[in-house]
């Protein structure tokens, strides 16, 4: 299914947004998203997964306040809403390596090791 998408997301348009808010409320958005299943941790990297992609600017601009730096954005596939919608699923991977916040240990204790469109869960 991947092979079908061809929409161009160019982390060019990503990285020119700003971080305009403070670090606080981007962890707690952070941690909401850990709690709803759409981000998860994998290795050193956090993974967020929607499929709206104004969340993933969002989540760009979390990661930016945090310190940290996006590293890609793809459409993985297409899902099903409702018997005749198909809406895009993007996955977004950032680096988070800084000292100042504790989002693994919250992901270890609230998170879990799939999303919430994983096709296993």
């Amino acid at each position: 299914m991947k092979s079908q998408i061809s929409y161009d997301l160019s982390l060019a348009n990503l990285e020119s947004v700003k971080a305009n808010m403070l670090p606080p409320e981007a962890q707690k958005k952070m941690q909401c998203w850990i709690r709803s299943r759409h981000l998860i941790c994998s290795g050193n990297f956090f993974v967020f997964e929607t499929v709206d992609y104004s969340a993933v600017e969002r989540f760009s601009q979390c990661v930016s306040a945090l310190g940290g730096t996006v590293i890609s954005v793809d459409p993985i596939d297409k899902i099903w809403m409702g018997d005749h919608r198909q809406v895009i699923l993007y996955q977004a991977k950032a680096s988070l390596h800084t000292p100042c916040h504790n989002l693994k240990q919250y992901w270890l204790k609230y998170g879990g090791f799939r999303t919430r469109f994983d096709a296993q869960a």
